[in-house]
């Protein structure tokens, strides 16, 4: 029973909950920056290339040559995609450049937080106090 107790208190620490929403969110980002590439950033990178599609960029490692990736793939030629080398390479820069954009905001409400938030003006110290109190002793002893 200790066993499931501790396997329990481990799921339920504030850093492990933090971390599956964070990965859950994760996901739904993925989705978001997925939709993004696909639908927006690739078909204005295939515009400026000329209407080139990355995904069916390939070598084929057999020395023939294929129309398409799929006619190399109905005849079991061994491929090297590139093209989705490329993609997965946009993808990433995309991810760094949302997540650079998420922080920067974050960083700046902290900012932001730190400026409104005056410090406290200073009181005398302890010492200072007891010197204050022990002044008052020797005046009211005297």
């Amino acid at each position: 029973m200790a066993f499931l107790k501790d396997f329990k208190a481990f799921l339920f620490q504030k850093d492990i909950v933090m971390l599956a929403t964070a990965v859950v969110i994760g996901a739904a980002f993925n989705k978001i920056v997925t939709s993004v590439v696909n639908d927006v950033i690739m078909p204005i990178i295939g515009l400026l290339t000329g209407g080139i599609d990355f995904t069916q960029k390939f070598i084929s490692l057999d020395g023939e040559s294929y129309a398409d990736l799929a006619a190399a793939q109905e005849a079991n030629a061994a491929v090297i995609t590139y093209g989705n080398l490329i993609q997965a390479i946009i993808y990433f820069i995309i991810i760094g450049f949302f997540i650079f954009l998420v922080l920067r905001a974050y960083e700046r409400t902290k900012k932001k937080e730190n400026v409104e938030e005056a410090p406290a003006p200073k009181g005398p110290t302890q010492e200072e106090i007891l010197l204050e109190i022990r002044d008052e002793l020797k005046k009211q002893n005297s």
